[in-house]
């Protein structure tokens, strides 16, 4: 049981106090962190030498708080067409071991995806552009602004020579963008080991389903990726000598696309909604308080309409059964993800919403998310310890997309925000800092927790 520790007269007003004289520092180094191209998407060893750069930045930067910092080597990645290339070591940073505070671990990753300015980015993808109070680069908002709000809040304490009432653990990969290469793996060794004091994961690499609201994610959906192939044979025939008197393979592949989901989105594969856990009366209830727009949603998107009212292998044998097709057909899958899901009764999941609540005058939005974060299925798997996914971004800051960015100036409608002076705070503070008194892990022992729920200056 960790014991009672009353947080400090006027600590948040300090620390918020002195986010505030320094976040044009934190912008630059932001800007710095984006200008380096960690792209891990692309198997280029030029590349791949940024991500090495990338992880270096922020290494320096962790020690220079006075963590201890353990850049781990994970070895080589072999590349389907016989190339070799290192992969970026993953740090193991630590902040504190005292046995009587919590201990909080944060993820976060360094790498990115694929950016060029003429796949329509209005400025350069690599160098952080302010447009009317909107800072455009890639990987501001996934995941390099997250990771340096986490940092930031860190350094507001050290700084202000405050003692951290956490223990805090940084966990920082830089190819999650392509699988996480190596991570599980080092997971797994490190299980006894860095992880083993370990109370609570923080994961902050998704966003809100709108602009103007916080959110805690408590659940992801996984998938499956599949592959179908359809074959002829092994050389090209000539279309006008052969077309119209043999199957087509493009004809049958087609055919089995196009089975797969009727026109409102609904997966046709007989018995594949089976095993899928029926919304619960106090999901319902929940979903009912969630402040979703669906035009803003919408409109965020780029898309003119959605979907809604919404065993594959089988089901495409019996497609292609039908055809009486001379081809051959197979399918594979080639990933399959589990979903993840919390128990938001968790101490840390009603810390949060605490958090929330103090920063920005209203409870969150209880989510659950269509992609696939695997990490978060592999600590709770793994360490067996709770896991909590806290949103640092709005819905239309682009993550994955062109013009991709976080909110620096806003107002309260237009989501995360880098300095905002929020009324409705208790504190009359700007929303920069998830660092607020909390009650736990029971209502009569508050904990003074920094780090756990960190906006910083409220990126994602």
């Amino acid at each position: 049981m960790f014991s009672p520790s009353p947080p400090p007269s006027g600590l948040l007003e300090r620390v918020f106090q002195f986010i505030d004289l320094h976040q044009n520092e934190f912008v630059q180094i932001l800007k710095e962190w984006v200008a380096v191209e960690s792209d891990s998407v692309q198997p280029v060893p030029h590349l791949r030498q940024e991500l090495f750069r990338m992880m270096a930045l922020a290494a320096d930067k962790l020690r220079c708080l006075g963590a201890s910092v353990d850049s781990v080597d994970t070895g080589f990645q072999q590349l389907p067409d016989g190339q070799t290339l290192p992969i970026p070591p993953i740090i193991l940073a630590e902040l504190g071991n005292d046995p009587k505070k919590p201990t909080v671990c944060f993820y976060g990753h360094l790498d990115v995806q694929p950016a060029r300015q003429e796949d329509g980015w209005l400025t350069d993808p690599y160098t952080l552009t302010e447009v009317d109070g909107k800072l455009y680069g890639r990987g501001a908002t996934d995941n390099k602004g997250p990771v340096l709000a986490w940092i930031n809040a860190v350094s507001a304490f050290r700084a202000l020579e405050e003692d951290l009432p956490v223990n805090i653990k940084f966990i920082i990969e830089g190819m999650e963008e392509a699988g996480s290469v190596a991570l599980e793996e080092l997971v797994r060794k490190e299980k006894d080991g860095f992880f083993s004091s370990v109370d609570y994961v923080v994961i902050s690499d998704n966003l809100w389903i709108n602009q103007g609201k916080p959110a805690l994610t408590y659940g992801t959906r996984g998938n499956s990726y599949f592959r179908v192939e359809v074959k002829c044979r092994d050389q090209d025939f000539h279309s006008g000598t052969f077309g119209g008197i043999l199957h087509e393979p493009m004809a049958d592949l087609v055919a089995l696309l196009g089975s797969l989901v009727d026109s409102s989105g609904h997966i046709l594969i007989p018995g594949i909604y089976d095993q899928v856990a029926p919304l619960t009366e106090e999901e319902r209830k929940m979903y009912k308080a969630i402040d979703l727009d669906l035009e803003e949603y919408r409109h965020s998107s780029h898309v003119k309409k959605f979907l809604f009212d919404t065993k594959v292998k089988q089901h495409l044998e019996h497609i292609f059964s039908k055809r009486n097709s001379s081809n051959q057909m197979t399918v594979s899958m080639t990933l399959g993800l589990q979903p993840w899901m919390a128990n938001i009764k968790d101490n840390q999941y009603l810390a949060a919403k605490r958090a929330i609540k103090t920063v920005f005058g209203t409870e969150p939005d209880m989510t659950r998310d269509g992609s696939t974060i695997p990490i978060a299925r592999i600590f709770q798997d793994i360490i067996q310890k709770s896991v909590m996914m806290l949103p640092l971004g709005a819905v239309d800051d682009g993550e994955h997309s062109q013009n991709e960015k976080i909110n620096r100036l806003a107002d309260s409608s237009e989501g995360p925000v880098l300095h905002h002076t929020n009324p409705k705070s208790p504190h009359g503070n700007p929303l920069s800092c998830y660092i607020l008194a909390i009650e736990f892990p029971s209502p009569n022992l508050p904990i003074y927790i920094v780090g756990y729920f960190a906006l910083s200056f409220a990126w994602k």
